[in-house]
């Protein structure tokens, strides 16, 4: 494996073939009834018909990802990361080996069922459309927040989205959303190269937003909703004093270009 192609160990569960032209990757680990309920919604509106649900498992031991039930729910693929690395090792993982399958692009979607699974035609129509870098928002026209935490919205409002615009030269509204889709010539060209094990927690995403405008590709916000649950644990793998720092470091590097192939 060459230096574009740095991809953690894993195995790959494949249900079924190849069967459409698009593929969702769900990035998922310990998630629970979470994902079980998100597959769910996403079996009852068909939208596993349009797009092969991919799930890219960073390791999970809680008996959520078991073949059988993830294979009636619709689940085209799952993918089990053996290697090292966190949310962007399985996010490494499971572009690369979509990619390698043939698909045309790729919608992103978080496991945790924070998202709004029925937007996800409409990932499929901006693919459609040419567009390289969709980025769904809750803080557009359309876009729903729903019991998003003050430290959230302010993080990303005043912070995040003002910083990673300014880097990328295009205005976005909710950066740190994985509800996202990117296309193959996007993935693919000679200067983002995503394939480096440089990307192993939260970078990934910072980088492909400040990337995308920067080099031409055709990039746009849709409205997606994002809800939280009133009561009880927000479900997020990020902690509030390590993890936010970890963001704000990744943030600045991400602008500064640091992620860049010339840089690495």
């Amino acid at each position: 494996m060459n230096m574009k192609e740095q991809v953690p160990e894993y195995e790959a569960v494949e249900f079924k073939g190849k069967e459409n032209r698009y593929c969702l990757c769900i990035p998922v680990i310990n998630e629970g009834d979470r994902i079980i309920g998100q597959l769910k919604r996403i079996n009852e509106l068909g939208i596993d018909k349009i797009i092969d649900v991919i799930l890219c498992d960073g390791g999970s031991t809680d008996g959520s990802t078991e073949n059988t039930r993830l294979e009636s729910l619709g689940v085209n693929t799952l993918l089990v990361k053996k290697g090292p690395g966190k949310l962007s090792a399985q996010l490494r993982m499971g572009y690369w080996w979509a990619l390698k399958r043939g698909y045309d692009g790729i919608v992103t979607i978080d496991g945790n069922g924070k998202d709004s699974v029925e937007s996800i035609p409409l990932f499929i129509e901006y693919l459609n459309k040419g567009y390289d870098m969709v980025q769904g928002s809750r803080y557009i026209k359309g876009g729903v927040a729903e019991n998003t935490p003050i430290t959230r919205h302010l993080a990303v409002k005043l912070i995040h989205a003002p910083i990673i615009s300014l880097a990328a030269g295009f205005r976005y509204t909710d950066t740190t959303n994985g509800f996202r889709a990117y296309s193959r010539r996007f993935l693919t060209h000679e200067e983002v190269q995503p394939f480096r094990d440089v990307f192993d927690t939260y970078e990934l995403l910072a980088y492909l937003s400040v990337k995308a405008p920067k080099i031409g590709m055709k990039t746009i916000e849709i409205p997606v909703r994002r809800s939280y649950p009133k009561h009880g644990k927000i479900p997020t793998k990020i902690s509030f004093f390590k993890g936010n720092l970890l963001l704000f470091k990744i943030l600045l590097r991400a602008a500064l270009g640091k992620y860049d192939v010339k840089s690495n």
